[in-house]
């Protein structure tokens, strides 16, 4: 399998190319609109026919680079059913496969961190956007976010995959690029609460700034970055 995880140093965004082969389809996950060429770049280096880009949710604090991937290489877009942004191709739901040429990936509707929230599950690693980050969760507090729906995807969904399921988060922020199910349940200060109260209380006072970009980058990519890709 091909698998590059690839990195935006202005938002700290991972992005991620999945295939089942050289010479295959291939899936982006979460791109950037700043890396699309780079993106296309190396799909065809490794001879890569992008088929579809997703977003694991409609991200504040980059544009994601969807429209303009369909624009050059009229690649499918999608985003789960509970989004605001009409502007992709289709729709998938909780607990759909998204496929390709050699690979079946599951979309597990994970939300808390925003209310169109999803992971990408894999037989062997998950994608977990901005719900489950390395030693982190994704803040709860914009977007229609509630820390109550988000202990629920936590320990309801993502926690209860095998422990030694390959984490692949949304973001890093301290240089990590990869853990597993099993670490982040022993070692992630926000997974070590009680209950469902304890977490929401929690989350509840972080007491965090606005995302820099959130007032251009949430109405950009309800457009699906279209508007400043031209």
């Amino acid at each position: 399998m091909i698998f590059r995880q690839l990195f935006d140093n202005e938002s700290s965004t991972y992005s991620y190319l999945i295939a089942s082969r050289k010479g295959g389809e291939a899936l982006l996950v979460d791109p950037v609109l700043e890396h699309v060429d780079r993106y296309t770049q190396l799909a065809n280096e490794l001879e890569l026919k992008l088929v579809l880009a997703v977003d694991t949710h409609i991200h504040a604090d980059h544009i994601t680079g969807l429209g303009k991937l369909r624009e050059k290489t009229h690649c499918t877009t999608a985003m789960g059913a509970q989004t605001q942004a009409e502007c992709v191709t289709t729709y998938f739901s909780d607990g759909e496969y998204l496929k390709l040429d050699g690979i079946d990936i599951q979309a597990i509707y994970t939300p808390g961190h925003t209310d169109d929230s999803y992971s990408f599950v894999m037989p062997n690693r998950a994608l977990t956007g901005d719900t489950l980050l390395i030693r982190g969760t994704g803040r709860t507090d914009f977007q229609n976010g509630d820390a109550a729906a988000q202990y629920d995807s936590l320990f309801g969904k993502l926690l209860t995959l095998p422990e030694e399921t390959l984490v692949y988060p949304g973001h890093d922020y301290n240089g990590m690029t990869v853990s597993t199910i099993g670490e982040e349940r022993r070692y992630n200060p926000r997974l070590q609460v009680t209950n469902r109260q304890a977490y929401v209380e929690l989350m509840n006072g972080l007491d965090l700034d606005n995302p820099r970009m959130m007032d251009v980058a949430v109405p950009a990519n309800r457009r699906c970055g279209i508007d400043q890709a031209a």
